[in-house]
């Protein structure tokens, strides 16, 4: 298959919400058929812009598309820290193994100028260039698919999250936090879109991608599968190695002090209502999202018939969740040959549940599909990054043009070849070097799922078993070779870390589904003295901090999901990162 993405440039400048509801729906589909719709935003080019095989010269306008310059950047609010980590941050209250959450004191900006030294007055100089928004690892969860990788925690207890039934509700209270801010919280610059830098679906199921486009672009979600009149999953099931809320079964996680909630697995299976972000978004594949479990390329009838039969794995023998996860982490079964021996080894013991075609994985060809189909067009852009042109040619990155001055790059960093670590082709590796060469005269900001130290996967892509594999240390040293490559941001890791890379920024942001559950404002700037800011700023949901375990209303489950992340067994406590990797101000100097 080959991943030579066609490039989607959009200036993500201006007020998006009302020039989308000027859009109609025969210009989007119009759109969504050649480069997609500027949404009111500025630019748009051709069918070929910045593909491998055409020049990067701005094409012929295209039918129904106005062709203008990029708007001017709206007047900034009164920059805020209201709704944000600088404000307030969830904390724990009282003593005991599980423990209650409270509104706690904001984290404080750090100024870093290991790349650049902050000069006085900046501050009254400094003009907007970008203001945006980075989700990353929602992991949109179905808890009830027969491949969940619950099964393992008899020997690794963080395998399986108490909260996961939740994942749902706390991405849509993260869309409503989004929705809310509507200014950078240094500039008051306006939010003008929101990236999400992959892992959106957890066991790259097809039900969980439609849960996962749903919650972005709007509409009601019912986050249950199989029989829709029950729960099917490991929380009723009466092993002890699971939480079970709504029963008076002594397990594990009770012994430490989880509650009983009468009603919980009912009500986190009730439609859920999301309004959508209210700015335009742009999506870039994870590992969750290419790979079953994050890890495994074994697709075929035997994936497809296991995900959507009707025996569910729900536990297995300590020695051998052990093992399993050894050669895991390891990346001794890419292929997942283990994976189908376990299967068949434990085939005795596996649980009848109610067989659903919903739960088959996805290819990446539908994944684009998904992302093109209009009924997910939300506040735009159609594909959300992705094109016709990437539908046509099987590739999975892209550009988009965030201002004026200013270019996105979504890369894929997924291994077909199987393991949770990445890497690229060579294919796009020559198209990132073209799309850089090609806009060498503009700031340039990188996304992707992984970080640079993950993208160590040299497994080769079945489909093209003789293009070779790059790692993230030569994609470090390619950015470094184009300085104006200002930010590579991504996620992966699940915990917030900012490292200087010579002359550019990495900032890796803490994931959505663990604690402390975060996403991240960024704002760029110009400060007119010869250095240019990245302002980085947290942000958690909209969900109350403080939990009342008798209110199961979309919002009170919000606010459980974010406590019982907190309270999960294994969890790691280093996730929300050091100080300066949190809320911070990253000098650059400017080219």
């Amino acid at each position: 298959m080959s991943r030579i993405a066609r490039s989607r440039i959009r200036s993500a400048a201006g007020a998006a919400t009302s020039a989308v509801a000027a859009v109609n729906r025969r210009t989007l589909l119009t759109v969504a058929g050649g480069t997609g719709a500027a949404v009111g935003l500025g630019l748009a080019f051709g069918p070929h812009s910045g593909s491998a095989t055409a020049s990067p010269s701005p094409a012929p306008p295209v039918p129904g598309v106005e062709r203008r310059a990029a708007p001017a950047p709206a007047a900034p609010a009164r920059p805020s820290a209201a709704g944000t980590t600088l404000h307030s941050v969830a904390t724990p209250r009282g003593t005991g193994a599980y423990r209650r959450l409270g509104d706690g004191p904001g984290w404080a900006r750090t100024v870093r100028g290991e790349l650049a030294a902050a000069k006085a007055g900046r501050a009254g100089r400094r003009t907007t260039l970008a203001s945006f928004v980075q989700l990353t690892d929602l992991h949109l969860t179905d808890v009830q698919h027969p491949l969940r990788y619950e099964f393992l925690r008899s020997g690794r207890v963080s395998a399986w999250r108490p909260h996961e039934a939740l994942t749902v509700v706390g991405a849509v209270s993260l869309v409503e936090r989004v929705n809310a801010l509507r200014y950078g919280p240094a500039t008051g610059a306006p939010l003008s879109f929101a990236m999400t830098t992959g892992d959106n679906t957890d066991n790259n199921a097809k039900v969980e991608l439609d849960w996962f486009l749903t919650a972005m672009s709007g509409g009601r979600i019912t986050p249950n599968t199989g029989d829709p009149r029950r729960y099917e999953g490991v929380q009723d099931s009466g092993l002890r190695e699971f939480w079970h809320p709504d029963g008076a079964l002594r397990d594990a996680d009770k012994k430490l002090g989880f509650p009983r909630i009468d009603g919980f697995l009912r009500a986190a299976l009730r439609d859920v209502n999301s309004p959508g972000l209210r700015m335009p978004w742009y999506s870039t594949i994870g590992n969750h999202d290419d790979l079953n479990g994050g890890s495994y390329a074994f697709g075929g009838s035997f994936l497809a018939d296991f995900a959507t039969g009707r025996r569910k794995i729900q536990l297995i023998p300590a020695a051998d969740a052990k093992k399993l996860a050894e050669a895991e982490k390891a990346g001794a079964d890419p292929t997942g040959k283990r994976m189908r021996e376990l299967l068949r080894t434990h085939a005795k013991g596996l649980r009848t549940v109610t067989p659903d075609e919903r739960r088959a994985p996805f290819t990446p060809r539908e994944y684009l599909a998904a992302h093109l189909d209009p009924r997910h067009a939300g506040a735009g852009p159609i594909g959300h990054g992705y094109t016709r042109a990437n539908l046509e040619a099987g590739t999975l990155y892209y550009t988009f043009r965030i201002s004026a001055d200013v270019i996105g790059v979504s890369l894929d960093s997924t291994d077909p070849g199987g393991h949770y670590t990445g890497s690229v082709g060579t294919a796009q590796l020559r198209w990132l070097e073209r799309t850089l060469k090609a806009h060498r005269d503009e700031h340039v900001i990188v996304f992707s799922h992984h970080y640079s130290r993950s993208m160590k996967n040299m497994n080769r892509d079945p489909a093209r078993p003789k293009e070779a594999r790059h790692s993230g240390a030569e994609l470090v040293a390619l950015f470094q070779r184009h300085p104006q490559v200002l930010a590579w941001i991504n996620g992966h890791s699940h915990k917030n870390e900012i490292t200087p890379r010579k002359t550019f920024w990495e900032i890796t942001t803490a994931s959505h589904v663990d604690f402390p559950q975060l996403a991240r404002v960024i704002e760029l700037v110009d400060n007119r003295d010869g250095t240019l800011s990245l302002f980085t700023t947290l942000i958690e949901s909209a969900a109350p901090y403080r939990a009342d375990h008798t209110d199961l209303s979309q919002t009170g489950l919000a606010a459980l999901y974010r406590e019982l992340s907190f309270n999960a067994p294994g969890r790691s406590t280093a996730l929300a990162g050091d100080p300066h990797d949190r809320n911070t101000e990253l000098l650059l100097r400017k080219r």
